[in-house]
């Protein structure tokens, strides 16, 4: 367990904020994961299935590797521990993922709708559009494949359709910094849409500036992972 602790004090950390902060959906429930890519190693810390994350230990966070063999921990891991390997697989400038079932977020989820480019500092951290990844049935493969299918966009956050979200981070901190900018998004683009007027977005220009910059920052990410 010591090889890895500091990969699952970090997860439960984040884990336990985001479930007494409301993000998970309910305070009771289990809903919602939390993962780690390991430095170095074909791995991850992610959080188990079932257990109340108020009532958790370190131990208690599982490691598994890329053929998702659990490594450490008694419990299962979270069914959406494919999904999570489906990001780490595809996009090698992530380093942390979190799954969801944040309200306002969850309302695009259900309206199938996307969120646009609306605030610069959203789009430099989230990329140019929050995309809706199509319905499957939580933790089945058919799930797996449309994560996997809409990850070249290279964004940082997308809506999971009648499920939830999806945020990704080059670290934990940046991952549930997106959670939180998800939110005010989602929360600020509905009071917009309320109003019947209509949404602007941020120029074009400063679009295509802003994923310029995201692209450079992922592209050195990837290498240092890769490097490592």
């Amino acid at each position: 367990m010591e090889k890895y602790l500091a990969y699952k004090e970090q997860v439960l950390a984040c884990t336990r904020w985001l479930s007494e902060h409301g993000y998970f959906g309910a305070l009771r429930g289990t809903g919602g994961n939390v993962s780690m890519r390991i430095a170095g190693e074909d791995a991850l810390a992610v959080t188990p299935s079932t257990l109340p994350y108020d009532k958790i230990s370190p131990a208690e966070i599982c490691i598994v590797d890329f053929d998702l063999k659990q490594m450490e921990g008694d419990t299962p891991p979270s069914v959406e521990a494919g999904m999570h390997l489906a990001v780490y697989k595809n996009r090698p400038d992530v380093n942390a993922v979190i799954h969801t079932h944040q309200l306002k977020a969850s309302a695009f989820a259900l309206l199938n709708r996307p969120i646009p480019a609306l605030f610069d500092e959203v789009a430099l951290h989230l990329g140019p559009v929050v995309a809706v990844i199509p319905y499957a049935l939580s933790g089945s493969p058919e799930l797996v494949e449309n994560v996997a299918g809409k990850l070249s966009n290279g964004s940082h956050g997308y809506i999971i359709q009648n499920h939830g979200a999806l945020c990704l981070g080059a670290t934990l901190d940046k991952a549930w910094l997106n959670v939180e900018l998800l939110e005010k998004t989602a929360q600020a683009y509905l009071d917009a849409l309320s109003t019947g007027q209509e949404v602007t977005v941020i120029p074009k220009e400063i679009e295509d500036l802003l994923i310029l910059i995201r692209q450079d920052a992922q592209a050195k990410e990837a290498e240092k992972n890769q490097t490592r």
